[in-house]
């Protein structure tokens, strides 16, 4: 069975990963558990459920090795990434494949009972 997550991400870079022009969604915290796909919910002032994609691999090392690996498909600026990992030791780089546009945006109450966004992810 499919280990799923939903992830909060910026409408921009929720729009860049569905199409096509960002294919790593970086994260200073990853999961736990073995995931294989994530649902994306774009944060305000989207805020509802607008794809998903399915987790091709993911990279764990330095924030410069990571960016070497994922620059040309990072669908961010190399100041950008600096500052998100500003202090960091380690960084993770989730590889993006088959991305889907759902054809109508989903409440986040369709996924979480709660309807509060999880601040960086949550298992589904």
């Amino acid at each position: 069975m499919k280990k799923r997550v939903l992830l909060s991400i910026h409408p921009e870079y929720a729009e860049a990963i569905l199409s096509g022009h960002k294919e790593f969604e970086f994260r200073k915290v990853l999961f736990k558990e073995k995931v294989s796909e994530v649902v994306i919910y774009a944060t305000a002032p989207v805020s509802r459920v607008i794809g998903s994609f399915e987790v091709e691999d993911i990279y764990s090392a330095s924030p410069n090795e990571i960016w070497e690996r994922s620059k040309d498909f990072s669908g961010v600026s190399r100041e950008l990434f600096n500052n998100y990992f500003h202090g960091r030791n380690l960084a993770h780089a989730i590889k993006i494949a088959k991305p889907v546009r759902f054809s109508r945006p989903k409440l986040l109450s369709h996924y979480l009972k709660s309807n509060v966004p999880p601040q960086s992810f949550c298992y589904i």
